[in-house]
């Protein structure tokens, strides 16, 4: 069965943390029209405080995105990859697996903090949205609502 995946990272610093700098981020898209790419692949988008969060589009191999996606039983299982670096904002109950029947999509938002290792750094951050599809889609799937909506983001301070 075909999976589309889309893997969009927005990220940023202190800097766009308020002000006019937050609002174009917060206006940035959580869903692309998708390319054509070959099936093991992902589309993956990056947007940037540094270049005023416009989007920047390629493809990475799919097994390299942090989702799991197992087929079984006609259904697909959908769980993003929390790694314990990634421990910002604390996660202590995720959310179970999506399970996707054909003709339908999950938008799945996860959102981090980060410091440098020596903390002299400001803090840094990032949201990534995975739009995963089970089935054939049309290229604007993604920019309609999806079937199942996680938000796993929390407050980042």
């Amino acid at each position: 069965m075909e999976i589309t995946v889309q893997w969009i990272r927005t990220s940023w610093t202190k800097q766009s943390r308020g002000g006019e700098a937050a609002a174009r981020r917060n206006a940035a898209p959580v869903g692309f029209a998708v390319p054509v790419v070959p099936h093991q692949f992902a589309h993956v988008v990056r947007m940037h405080e540094r270049y005023g969060f416009e989007p920047r589009d390629g493809q990475e191999d799919v097994r390299k995105v942090d989702v799991q996606l197992r087929e079984a039983d006609g259904r697909l299982r959908v769980q993003p990859r929390v790694e314990p670096l990634f421990d910002i904002p604390p996660r202590p109950r995720r959310p179970p697996a999506v399970r996707l029947i054909p003709g339908q999509w999950v938008r799945w938002q996860l959102n981090y903090r980060f410091s440098s290792a020596s903390g002299m750094q400001d803090w840094s951050y990032w949201m990534d949205t995975f739009n995963i599809a089970y089935g054939p889609v049309d290229v604007d799937v993604f920019l309609s609502e999806p079937t199942v909506y996680v938000d796993e983001r929390g407050p980042l301070r």
